[in-house]
Parts: structure tokens; C-alpha cells; sequence
């Protein structure tokens, strides 16, 4: 196998050169920079990436790390972010931490050895001091941390009043919120927090049901969803993200329950897993091109020296009407 001496033998230079070539971190004339690729070509020679990264202090590659990325929200949001990344001239590293902290660390001490030049993190179990001591760059998808760490999320709150002026305008009285596990400084908790002040200005009841444990399965979200349906049967309204409204539906039809007469049904997040049932669900729907586009933007703008402009990048959300409110 060939390797950086035989390419500068071959084609009679120095090492030195070889490597400004392969590195592109110096000039060399058109002519020499022509004999070297040609060399490397005769002898297949395949420069060592790690060689290079340690030679230009870059790796290329952005370290997306997210929960669970079977989740529909956080799979869709990979694939925009991906392709975003692939054009800016960056690798992807798909990271998934299962909810597990020390996952999550061992993503963030691979950011501090440089192995990724950057992390968009959509996982949250750390404390946010364990970002703020790290100086590189890192931008965070639905938790705000410092205002030296860049926030992506959707307007959370402005969701919440459009949801809440829509159960009020159908004469909802008794509604459940299936929500995630309190986590601070989520901006996706707004949606929660508005929603239930709204609504009980206006006289309706409101009751939340926490999803139990750790991951995003589909069992869980299933069971928390017939929990929903068991602890509260005088209700005549649920809210969850697509999966456990997708599950509530599918249980609602079981019992009996007629959607939307009996029980309104609405998602949050409107992935395509709303758009591929026997009916389309009443969904929030989360921008979510738009807000892996700009993750893409800041994070590669960090990465080569630039500043963002602002730490929260908030966008808003719009309405799916389906059939299920």
C-alpha cells in the first residue's frame, strides 16, 4: 500500500508539498499540483482522513444527536438537515442517545476531541452547564440554554392559542394533554403551559397525563395514550404529539368512541405519519425544513468563524384540518 513518501518519490517533490496539496492549505504551482494528484493516482493512493483532519483542524462533520431517531419528528428532521449539511460541504454524524445522559456526554466529549466540528443537539438530558463550559459550536433544536448557544424551535405559544381558540370555538369542556417529561428550559413546554392558562380562563377543564419513563417507543406511546382514554373517559378532547393521537384513535375506534362526535382528536408536530391513515389527523404542524434549514445555516456559520444573529430562531406553525376535530 502506498503511502506519502511514495507519492512525493514518485512524483519528485517533498512530503511537505504532498501534504499542502492533499490539504490545500498552502499554495503550490498548477504544474506540481497536477504531478502530485497525477502520482497519487498510479498509486491509488487514498490520503488518511484522520491524517488530514489533524492537519487542518477540521473533520468535516456536524454530529446531529437526537433522542430516538425513529421518532417521525426527529427522523424527518435528519433527512432535511442531511441533505442541507451535504450540500454545505459537510458529512453527517446521526447520533441517537435513547434518553440515556451519559449517551449524551459521550456526543458532547466527541465534539470537545474534534472529532465533529459542530453538534445540533435535539437531545436534552444534561444540565445546561455541561454546554456552557463547552467552546465549540453547538446549536441546540427546542432548548434554550445560554444566549451564546443558538436556539431553533417553533412558536410554541402562538401554537397554543391557535389550539386553544379552536376547542373553545367547538365547545370542548373536558380536555387532555398528553405531554413528555418536564425537562427545563424546553421551549415545546409553552404549548402546554399557554394552552392550560387559556383554557381555563375560559371554564374548561384541563388535565395532563405525562408520558412514564424514558424513549419514544411506540409501546409507550401507545400505552400512555390508552391510560389517556381509561383515567378520563368524560373527555372530549385530546392533544399529543402524532404518534400517541395516532394511537388514541386507533383505541377510540376499539371502545367504540365515534371521532370526532364523541372524542376531537389533535396532533402536534404534523409529520407524514398523519397523512398515511384511513383518515387525516387534525394536526399542529412544525415547520420542520425550515427548522433544520436554518440549524444547517448556524451551525455551519459557527463552525467557520461567523457569529449568528440572533440566539432565538423562532418560526411559526400552521394548522392541518383533518377529520379527527
Amino acid at each position: 500500500m502506498a503511502n506519502i513518501n511514495d507519492v512525493a518519490k514518485k512524483a519528485g517533490v517533498s512530503k511537505s508539498t504532498v501534504s499542502i496539496v492533499i490539504n490545500n492549505t498552502g499554495y503550490v504551482s498548477e504544474k506540481t499540483r497536477l504531478k502530485v494528484e497525477n502520482a497519487m493516482k498510479e498509486l491509488n493512493y487514498i490520503p488518511s482522513q484522520i491524517a488530514r483532519n489533524f492537519s487542518t483542524d477540521k473533520s468535516n462533520v456536524v454530529g446531529i444527536v437526537m433522542p430516538d431517531i425513529m421518532h417521525p419528528f426527529f427522523s424527518t428532521f435528519i433527512k432535511y438537515a442531511e441533505q442541507k449539511l451535504f450540500e454545505k460541504g459537510y458529512m453527517t454524524m446521526v447520533c441517537s442517545t435513547d434518553d440515556k445522559p451519559e449517551v449524551e456526554e459521550k456526543y458532547l466529549d466527541m465534539l470537545k476531541r474534534k472529532v465533529m466540528d459542530g453538534i445540533i443537539m435535539g437531545s436534552h438530558t444534561l444540565k445546561t452547564e455541561q454546554y456552557i463550559n463547552i467552546k465549540r459550536p453547538i446549536v441546540t433544536l427546542d432548548r434554550f440554554i445560554s444566549n451564546n448557544i443558538p436556539t431553533v424551535c417553533s412558536n410554541h405559544a402562538r401554537a397554543a392559542e391557535i389550539v386553544s381558540d379552536m376547542i373553545i370555538k367547538k365547545g370542548c369542556k373536558d380536555v387532555v394533554f398528553i405531554t413528555g417529561r418536564g425537562i427545563a428550559n424546553i421551549a415545546s413546554s409553552d404549548f402546554y403551559k399557554v394552552s392550560k392558562s387559556v383554557l381555563e380562563l375560559k371554564g374548561v377543564k384541563v388535565n395532563n397525563i405525562k408520558m412514564e419513563g424514558k424513549g419514544f417507543s411506540v409501546e409507550s406511546y401507545k400505552n400512555i395514550s390508552e391510560k389517556a382514554i381509561n383515567t378520563f373517559p368524560d373527555t372530549d378532547c385530546i392533544i399529543g404529539v402524532d404518534i400517541a393521537i395516532m394511537a388514541c384513535c386507533r383505541i377510540a375506534r376499539e371502545k367504540g368512541i365515534n371521532i370526532p362526535e364523541d372524542l376531537k382528536l389533535i396532533s402536534y408536530d404534523g409529520t407524514y405519519i398523519t397523512r398515511i391513515g384511513d383518515e387525516l389527523i387534525t394536526s399542529v404542524v412544525q415547520p420542520i425544513e425550515d427548522l433544520a434549514t436554518k440549524s444547517v445555516e448556524i451551525i455551519t456559520n459557527l463552525i467557520e468563524g461567523n457569529k449568528p444573529e440572533k440566539a432565538h430562531n423562532i418560526f411559526d406553525v400552521s394548522i392541518q384540518n383533518g377529520h379527527t376535530f
